[in-house]
């Protein structure tokens, strides 16, 4: 198979220099997707430019969460669970799995879908902010309902099959031990059984800027995951904006967001990409290629659940 990587630019409609950014990259090649946010304030614009492109690359970024105190929204449906004391989405996982109402998850979740499908989004994968429907706060996990709504439209949807244990977060996750890896075992079984593609592997970098770190050092750390990625189809994703001056004095990451930009621009990760044999792919190549039967994906997934363990074959 070689080495494919989906480099993904998150929170598309998040802003309206969020969308300066991804829609530059878009346009230009440089990413292989978009996913976008239907309840933030610069949707309407990134959706516009989807059915202006005709695009067949922006997929679903569900959105039950809003960090930033300078960039609020609220939820599509209003349910008061969905969010905080100041009656908008919550602003950390942990607040979101504790005050959801899991009929109102439902309700939002479809929401999302349709308010996309009416702005002529041509939804081509799913992924989600935050990873708040993950359970990783409280084990509250709403990834079965994702995955039902990604198996009704045929569509594959950000996990990994497999831990990458080079990556730091990856790594981190995996040290806990069996469990971990019986999650992301259930998981998998459940995707498979539903239909539901999923790239192989799943790399991360810090979110904020880290203490010393530079664009110079941070284009490297990305440059060398690209020498070592393994075969198969991987995953990593970016939040590009522009400069904001009122974001970056109310955003301390906005820094890193410019910093993303740049780096997809950069003509050295460009020839990083080229030199490390490394093929820029598209969630198109994740829905096509095919996977484990249904039937055996359910049969696995039926042992999971009774034994309490993965099955040994």
């Amino acid at each position: 198979m070689g080495k494919k990587l989906i480099l993904n630019c998150d929170d598309f409609g998040q802003s309206r220099a969020a969308n300066e950014a991804i829609i530059h990259l878009l346009e230009e090649g440089k990413v292989s997707s978009a996913t976008i946010m239907t309840p933030a304030p610069a949707f309407e614009e990134a959706a516009a430019w989807c059915r202006r492109r005709g695009a067949d690359n922006v997929g679903l970024h569900l959105t039950f969460t809003s960090e930033y105190d300078a960039l609020r929204w609220r939820s599509l449906t209003g349910h008061p669970s969905l969010h905080d004391g100041s009656e908008y989405m919550y602003h950390t996982v942990e607040e979101f799995e504790r005050g959801a109402d899991p009929k109102a998850v439902r309700r939002e979740m479809a929401a999302q879908f349709e308010a996309a499908r009416r702005s002529g989004v041509r939804i081509s994968h799913v992924d989600n902010h935050m990873g708040s429907l993950y359970g990783t706060a409280t084990g509250r996990s709403y990834l079965p309902l994702a995955f039902w709504q990604c198996s009704r439209r045929g569509l594959p949807f950000r996990l990994f099959r497999r831990f990458y244990l080079k990556d730091a977060m990856m790594a981190k996750i995996a040290a806990a031990g069996d469990e971990a890896q019986r999650t992301l075992e259930k998981a998998v079984a459940l995707a498979d059984t539903l239909g539901v593609g999923l790239p192989d592997y799943l790399l991360s970098h810090p979110y904020h800027v880290e203490e010393g770190e530079t664009y110079e050092s941070f284009r490297a750390m990305m440059i060398a995951k690209l020498y070592d990625l393994p075969d198969g189809v991987s995953e990593t994703y970016i939040h590009p904006a522009v400069p904001d001056e009122r974001l970056e004095r109310e955003i301390p990451s906005w820094e890193k967001r410019v910093w993303e930009y740049r780096l997809a621009l950069d003509d050295e990760f460009a020839y990083a990409m080229k030199d490390a044999g490394v093929e820029l792919t598209r969630y198109s190549h994740v829905r096509e290629r095919p996977g484990r039967s249904r039937a055996r994906a359910a049969s696995a997934l039926a042992k999971m659940l009774l034994l309490g363990r993965s099955p040994k074959a």
